[in-house]
């Protein structure tokens, strides 16, 4: 009985190659995907990972929070961004005890956005639509506002009257 091994090699060389061949395809579709939304930022705009960052909790719930504690870091917030980790949110940090007012232009997903006092009281807590123009006020003087994902306060049974700790000096 003859035995060839050429037949052999070709399909264990094909068994390998297109497994290989699949996952080069989609690393090129996520890197595309990656370059797609970095030329969707104007430019100047930081990226996700550029802003700094703070732990905070709420309860017994750990933050990942983004700080932006500037007029450009607070203007750009969570535009451009298509998705945010369970448990990862934006920090806006002020420097006077006002009413901010916040919209959701450019922002392309739905947000909750708790409104604080200085000691990390929450006064107020409102829910944005993605890329909507209407203005979010809260009743109440602050100087911090938390962007959460849409509804992540009401799961989570954080309401007015409830702190925020871990929260960075105002400016």
């Amino acid at each position: 009985m003859r035995f060839s091994l050429r037949p052999l090699i070709a399909r264990f060389a094909i068994a390998i190659a297109l497994p290989i061949a699949a996952l080069s395809a989609v690393s090129l579709a996520a890197l595309s995907a990656q370059d797609a939304l970095a030329q969707q930022l104007p430019q100047g705009a930081k990226q996700a990972g550029d802003f700094p960052r703070a732990k905070l909790s709420a309860g017994m719930f750990v933050i990942d929070a983004a700080v932006a504690a500037n007029d450009a870091d607070r203007e750009q917030g969570l535009m451009y961004r298509t998705q945010l980790a369970p448990n990862e949110g934006m920090l806006f940090v002020f420097g006077e005890n006002a009413v901010h007012c916040f919209w959701m232009k450019n922002t392309l997903i739905p947000l909750s956005i708790a409104f604080m006092r200085a000691d990390g009281t929450i006064t107020d807590i409102d829910e944005m639509q993605a890329e909507t123009t209407n203005n979010h006020c809260p009743r109440n003087n602050g100087v911090y506002a938390l962007e959460m994902s849409k509804g992540w306060f009401e799961s989570k049974g954080i309401k007015p009257g409830m702190k925020i700790q871990g929260l960075p000096a105002p400016q």
